[in-house]
C-alpha cells in the first residue's frame, strides 16, 4: 500500500453545475466567464441560512422510548451555530476566490499565453523545475493564501468544509456571450496534508482529488514513484491553469513538521503555489504549525500574504459563547427541560473550556448518562452528571483540557497533536456512561418568529419525504417547492402528521404530471432543434430562414 493510501482521506465533493452567468457589481470582476459563473457575493445574511444548522428535536421525539431518543441526540452533532470568526472568515474566502481570478481570466492573451509556455515546459519536464520561475515571472498573480490556525477541535475544518460547500465545487461552460467557451472549471479543492508530511505526497494528494472529481487520471499519470516534487508541481501548476482552480484548501499543515523536508523549502512550495501556479492557497492547521512560519520572514509573509486568523476558543464571559450555549441548550431529548442555571453554566464552560467540538460532544454525552441512570426517573441534566459525564466518559482528553483550563503552555505545546476524536469516546459510551451585535440580534429574531419555525419545519418534511425514494420524477428543489407550497397554505398550528397527510398525495399527483410532461416532451425532440434555432435569429435580428439555411437544414437544388 502505498503513502498517499495510508493517509488520504475522504475527498470532500460539492455540487456541479452548469454555468449561469451573473451581473458583477464590480467592475474589476466584469467580462471574465470564471468569475460571472460564481453566486454573488454572499451577505451575513445569505451566510446565515446556508452555514447554520440546527437539528429538529420534535415534542414527540422527547416522548419516545429511551433506546430510539437515545438516536434521536446524535442529531446534535451537526449542530452549526454562526460565530463572528465564520463571518470573517467567509469574506477572506470570497476575497482570495475572486482575486484570484482576476489574472486568471480565460479571456485574456496572457491565460494563453501561460498554457503555451507550460506545454513547452513539459516537454522538457525533467530540466524544467530550474526556469519554471523565470519563465512564468512576467505573467502576473494576483492569488494570495490564508493561514488558519487554532487548536485541534476549535471547529477550523467544520466551518472552512461549510463554507466551500456554499460555492458549486464544478462549472461546466459551453457558451460565453454566445461564443463557444467550452471548459471545465474547479472552483475548489479541499485536501490534507499527509501524516509522514512528506510533500511528494501532498502533490499525489492534489491529482487524486482532481481525479476523484472528475474521473480522470492524472495520479497514475503524473503521481509515479521516481517523480520528483518540481516536476509533479508543473503539473500541478498545468492542471491548476486547466481547470480554473479557485482556490486550494490544504488542512493538517503541522503535518509537514514531521517530514525531513527543510523549512525553507515547504515555504517555498506554498508560495510558488501562489505565485507561478496562481492558485490561492488557504493553509490550516494547529498551533504547532505556526512553527513553518517562522524562519525566512520574506517567504512567511508571502506563504501567508492575505494574513493569519488565530482560531481561538470562546471566552467564558463573551456574548457569543453565552448564545452559543443557549441555543444548544434547546436541543434536549429528556422528559424534563432542564434549565441553564448560573451554576449549569459555569461547570459546562469548566468541562468544555470554550472548544466548541467538546462542548457539543459533552452535552449529548451528558444526556445519554441522564438517559439510562435509573436513579434519575425525571430525567434531569445536572452539574454533576455533566462533571461525571466529562471525568469518566471524556478522559482521553483531560490532560488537554487540564493544560488549557489552567493556561499550562508547556503542557498545552506537549499536548497539540491531541486529536479530539469524540465519535470514537461516543462509539464506547455503554449505558452508563464576543457576538457581533447586528448578527445576534438576526439570530434572536430569526429563531423566535414564525417564519424561522416554519423554515426548519418545510426543511425536515421535504427531506423526509425525498428520502421516501418514490419521487422519481421529481427533483430535491422540486420536492422542497411543494412542501413550501403545502405549510405556508396551512395554518400554522396545524399538526405535523396533518401536513404529511397532505403533502404526500399532492407530491404523488406531482410526479405523475412532470413524468407524463417528459414523455411528450421526449416525442417532440426532433422538432425541438429547429425551435431553439428560430429563437436564436429572432434574438440576432435575422431571419430565420437565413439561419436554418446557414444551418443545413434547407438545401435549394440547381
Amino acid at each position: 500500500m502505498s503513502s498517499l493510501e495510508k493517509t488520504n482521506n475522504v475527498v470532500l465533493k460539492g455540487d456541479y453545475e452548469e454555468a449561469v452567468y451573473k451581473q458583477q457589481l464590480l467592475p474589476e470582476y466584469k467580462n471574465n466567464p470564471f468569475l460571472e459563473a460564481l453566486p454573488p457575493i454572499f451577505n451575513e445574511d445569505d451566510v446565515l441560512d446556508r452555514f447554520m444548522v440546527t437539528p429538529r428535536i420534535s415534542k414527540e421525539d422527547k416522548q419516545k422510548d429511551i433506546n430510539i431518543r437515545y438516536h434521536v441526540l446524535k442529531r446534535v452533532k451537526n449542530f452549526i451555530q454562526p460565530l463572528p470568526i465564520h463571518f470573517e472568515v467567509e469574506r477572506r474566502l470570497s476575497t482570495l476566490i475572486r482575486r484570484g481570478y482576476l489574472a486568471r481570466n480565460p479571456l485574456d492573451k496572457t491565460f494563453f499565453e501561460r498554457l503555451k509556455v507550460l506545454h513547452e515546459l513539459r516537454e522538457d519536464e525533467e530540466q524544467a523545475h530550474k526556469y519554471i520561475d523565470d519563465r512564468l515571472y512576467y505573467i502576473r498573480s494576483t492569488a494570495d493564501s490564508l493561514s488558519i490556525i487554532g487548536i485541534s477541535g476549535i471547529g477550523k475544518t467544520t466551518a472552512i468544509e461549510r463554507l466551500l460547500l456554499m460555492y458549486p465545487q464544478v462549472i461546466k461552460h459551453d457558451i460565453y456571450k454566445d461564443q463557444p467557451f467550452n471548459r471545465t472549471q474547479i472552483v475548489w479543492l479541499k485536501i490534507d496534508c499527509p501524516y509522514d508530511g512528506s510533500l511528494s505526497t501532498l502533490c499525489k494528494s492534489f491529482f487524486k482529488a482532481i481525479d476523484d472529481l472528475l474521473g480522470t487520471r492524472y495520479l497514475e499519470k503524473f503521481g509515479y514513484l521516481n517523480r520528483v516534487t518540481s516536476t509533479m508541481l508543473l503539473h500541478m501548476t498545468s492542471l491548476a491553469s486547466m481547470y480554473g482552480i479557485g482556490v486550494l484548501v490544504i488542512d493538517e499543515i503541522q503535518h509537514l513538521l514531521h517530514a525531513k523536508n527543510d523549512q525553507e523549502e515547504m515555504l517555498n512550495f506554498f508560495v510558488t503555489l501562489s505565485n507561478t501556479v496562481g492558485i490561492p492557497t488557504v493553509l490550516i492547521g494547529t498551533s504547532k504549525a505556526q512553527q513553518l512560519f517562522k524562519g525566512n520572514f520574506r517567504q512567511a509573509r508571502r506563504a501567508a500574504s492575505d494574513g493569519a486568523i488565530i482560531w481561538d476558543r470562546m471566552d467564558e464571559e463573551s456574548e457569543e459563547w453565552e448564545f452559543f450555549l443557549e441555543t444548544l441548550w434547546k436541543l434536549q431529548c429528556l422528559k424534563t427541560r432542564s434549565e441553564l442555571t448560573e451554576d449549569v453554566k459555569k461547570t459546562f464552560y469548566d468541562e468544555c473550556q470554550g472548544i466548541t467540538s467538546v462542548a457539543v460532544n459533552l452535552f449529548i454525552l451528558a444526556q445519554e448518562r441522564v438517559l439510562f441512570d435509573e436513579q434519575n426517573e425525571e430525567e434531569i441534566l445536572t452539574s454533576k452528571v455533566i462533571k461525571k459525564t466529562a471525568k469518566e466518559d471524556m478522559k482521553i482528553i483531560q490532560p488537554m483540557l487540564k493544560a488549557i483550563r489552567n493556561n499550562d503552555f508547556t503542557a498545552m505545546y506537549k499536548y497539540e497533536d491531541i486529536m479530539i476524536n469524540l465519535d470514537e469516546l461516543m462509539m464506547n459510551h455503554k449505558k452508563n456512561t464576543q457576538y457581533e451585535g447586528k448578527v445576534q440580534a438576526a439570530m434572536k429574531e430569526r429563531q423566535n418568529t414564525l417564519e424561522y419555525k416554519r423554515k426548519e419545519l418545510i426543511k425536515a418534511l421535504s427531506v423526509e419525504a425525498a428520502s421516501l425514494g418514490i419521487f422519481h420524477s421529481l427533483s430535491s428543489t422540486d420536492i422542497l417547492k411543494a412542501t413550501q407550497k403545502i405549510v405556508e397554505d396551512t395554518p400554522a398550528d396545524t399538526d405535523e402528521i396533518v401536513l404529511k397527510s397532505k403533502l404526500i398525495p399532492y407530491l404523488i399527483e406531482m410526479n405523475e404530471r412532470v413524468k407524463e410532461k417528459k414523455n411528450s416532451i421526449a416525442s417532440i425532440d426532433k422538432v425541438l432543434p429547429l425551435l431553439i434555432l428560430r429563437e436564436q435569429a429572432l434574438k440576432k435580428k435575422i431571419h430565420p430562414y437565413d439561419l436554418l439555411k446557414s444551418k443545413g437544414y434547407i438545401k435549394i437544388e440547381i
